[in-house]
């Protein structure tokens, strides 16, 4: 559990949930995180999840999908109990996070996760990745697990 403090890890730590913090270094050119974490950690980009925020029935929804697939923003509405679910603007997305965040925000967090004994997601700092188990991301981020991602368009 050594590492940088984020409020994931704090909060990881308050739950006793036993997780690694990894480091890469970061290029702020990079397109995509997820795929620069994946590909810097040496691991499947299946394995390594992002955090998509979204406004369902106007209120925000995090959505924790693989990085080398999208949000079906229908199954996240469904999943979250809505009707309807859109992309957040930008400066909310940026402040919304799965772990540690000051206001509850429901988190959904895709069905293929439970497949990997471990999987990835961010520390809330670019270039900081936590490894955990996926029950364990779960339960941390009071989440409920549903079929929310779609394979990405090429």
């Amino acid at each position: 559990m050594a590492g940088p403090s984020t409020p994931a890890t704090a909060l990881l730590g308050r739950l006793g949930i036993a997780h690694s913090v990894l480091a890469y270094p970061h290029d702020p050119r990079h397109g995509s995180y997820g795929a620069e974490a994946a590909r810097a950690l040496g691991v499947a980009p299946e394995q390594v999840f992002k955090t998509m925020v979204a406004e369902v029935d106007g209120a925000l929804t995090i959505g924790v999908v693989p990085v080398a697939g999208q949000l079906d923003l229908k199954a996240l509405a469904a999943a979250a109990g809505g009707k309807k679910a859109s992309m957040a603007a930008a400066p909310q997305a940026e402040r919304a996070t799965p772990l540690g965040h000051r206001r509850r925000i429901p988190v959904v967090i895709d069905t293929s996760a439970l497949g990997f004994p471990t999987v990835y997601c961010s520390a809330g700092r670019r270039g900081l990745e936590i490894a955990l188990a996926p029950a364990d991301l779960v339960r941390a981020a009071g989440a409920v697990v549903a079929p929310i991602a779609a394979p990405r368009h090429p």
